[in-house]
């Protein structure tokens, strides 16, 4: 039996209700453990073409078996992809700061090992026995506001440039990847998700979402609220059970 088979995941991707374009792209492959959301930015045109590049190369890596090879050939990826995206600006005229870059989170799964990696403020979230817990932490000016103790969650989240990425795939020419490391469970439930979706609901409204009983009714759950709120961003998600 294909280990890998005992996984299952649903995707969707919603522009919102301000938007008329989608910067957002995902990848759900449960076959071959692997599953990622980028978020674009740059205006359409830049940040759909840098997600869609992030999805597309991720896509072509090879599965198997060894989740630490694994990981070594979506970090090789993402900083192929970093200097690509950096070296691009420079063609870009017209613009006095143009941008072409997107923030991404890849989950790999390998038995019971499972590898978050990111950069940006996409997250990852696990859902078990009843608890949320949030695996990845924002490359975000608000998380370091925070983090360096200068300013209360409140205080740093009314900062104009609170929601300023510090980190994104072509942002700059050095790109420093998170990576955490964790054992999965029977029960577990996953969730990938870009800050659009995950801006608009509360802890509580995740939790309730991920418990029902399948990733299909999950997803549906999840998109269900946050539409009834104002979704000014592009949501994107990938709920995945073991």
């Amino acid at each position: 039996m294909d280990l890998l088979s005992a996984w299952r995941s649903h995707a969707r991707t919603d522009p919102g209700k301000v938007r008329s374009h989608n910067e957002d792209a995902f990848l759900a492959l449960p076959e071959r453990g692997l599953w990622v959301v980028a978020d674009g930015m740059g205006g359409h045109q830049n940040g759909a073409l840098a997600s869609r590049l992030i999805v597309e190369h991720l896509a072509e890596l090879p599965g198997g078996s060894d989740l630490d090879r694994r990981v070594q050939q979506v970090r090789r990826t993402l900083h192929l992809l970093n200097r690509r995206l950096s070296r691009e600006l420079t063609l870009v005229s017209g613009q006095p700061e143009p941008v072409m870059g997107s923030t991404v989170v890849v989950l790999l799964v390998e038995e019971d090992r499972a590898a978050c990696i990111w950069a940006g403020d996409s997250r990852c979230y696990l859902w078990r026995s009843g608890g949320l817990y949030q695996i990845t932490r924002d490359h975000s000016l608000l998380q370091q506001l925070i983090d360096e103790r200068q300013l209360s969650p409140e205080q740093a989240a009314a900062h104009p440039s609170a929601h300023a990425l510090t980190r994104a795939v072509g942002a700059s020419e050095d790109l420093a990847l998170d990576v955490v490391e964790f054992n999965v469970y029977p029960g577990d439930t996953l969730l990938l998700c870009s800050d659009g979706l995950y801006q608009s609901l509360s802890g509580s409204e995740l939790g309730s979402a991920l418990n029902r009983p399948s990733p299909q009714l999950a997803l549906e759950r999840l998109f269900e609220q946050a539409l009834a709120g104002p979704a000014r961003d592009n949501l994107s998600a990938v709920v995945i059970r073991r």
